[in-house]
């Protein structure tokens, strides 16, 4: 081989090189943030029957509610648009594993989480509540629901699963897929009471007013509720999230978005008790 003809192969060795760093570099993952900016698209999960974070209308199948409110925000930031994905407050967490959803709205940050996704800051502190079925008595305490004769309906997965099975570890707990048959079940009498952010229960109960009661048990149960992101290198996406979170936080806009929700049932700031934080 000729000097000319070695530094040809040479050459032709070089680009082929070049042309494989290229095709990794344009197939190698990118971060969220890239793959929401270059799609176009923000995914999030919805929740059927958690008003008001989530209404489904089920004559067009359209999704309203804070939650959504919140989601148009961030992507108009991003100039994305919104695409959901039905899902549960458990399977969520598998969603943002399995690369299905970009975000996940109303996720409480519990140590076991925070192994497998991320977090931003708070968008709100949740109060729990308990609504119960007409004729039981109103529990001042949490204590009072620590009896086996006790039937607490909860849906699994979700953080009312947690308060019920850390505080009533001696209740008969029931699980439901979702907090619509947890909410029948205590309509039906199969259960004495539902386990159910203030945020949720104050909703239920102005909606379906025949349902049963809210009582406020003690000790007063609070827990931060986040938004949940995969876990990744990159932190513009999370540090973008929280620094939206705590802006509209303490502008007062997150309640804003609440209170509009609630709206739709004719509820306002008055409905609730001065000892829900909200």
């Amino acid at each position: 081989m000729n000097r000319r003809d070695a530094l040809t192969t040479v050459a032709l060795a070089g680009a082929a090189m070049a042309a494989t760093t290229s095709i990794k570099a344009d197939t190698a993952p990118t971060s969220t943030l890239d793959r929401i900016k270059k799609s176009g698209v923000l995914r999030i999960a919805v929740i059927a029957g958690q008003d008001p974070y989530f209404h489904k209308d089920l004559s067009t199948n359209q999704w309203s509610g804070a939650c959504i409110d919140m989601a148009n925000d961030i992507a108009s930031k991003l100039g994305a648009k919104v695409e959901t994905l039905e899902s549960t407050w458990g399977n969520q967490i598998l969603d943002l594993q399995a690369d299905k959803i970009d975000l996940a709205f109303a996720v409480n940050p519990t140590p076991e989480r925070s192994l497998v996704i991320d977090f931003s800051t708070p968008i709100l502190v949740h109060s729990f509540t308990v609504i119960t079925k007409k004729g039981f008595a109103k529990p001042q305490t949490w204590a009072e629901l620590n009896k086996p004769e006790v039937k607490i309906a909860v849906d699994i997965g979700s953080t009312h699963e947690t308060i019920a099975r850390r505080y009533c570890p001696k209740a008969d707990i029931l699980g439901f897929k979702t907090r619509d048959e947890a909410i029948l079940a205590v309509s039906t009498g199969r259960a004495d009471c539902n386990v159910s952010l203030a945020v949720l229960s104050i909703f239920t109960l102005k909606k379906n007013p025949t349902l049963g009661d809210l009582a406020i048990p003690r000790p007063l149960l609070t827990l931060p509720t986040n938004l949940g992101i995969r876990a990744e290198a990159d932190r513009r996406y999370k540090d973008f999230l929280s620094a939206w979170a705590d802006y509209n936080r303490s502008l007062g806009q997150t309640r804003e978005w609440l209170l509009k929700a609630y709206q739709t049932v004719g509820l306002s700031a008055d409905d609730i008790p001065g000892e829900v934080q909200f």
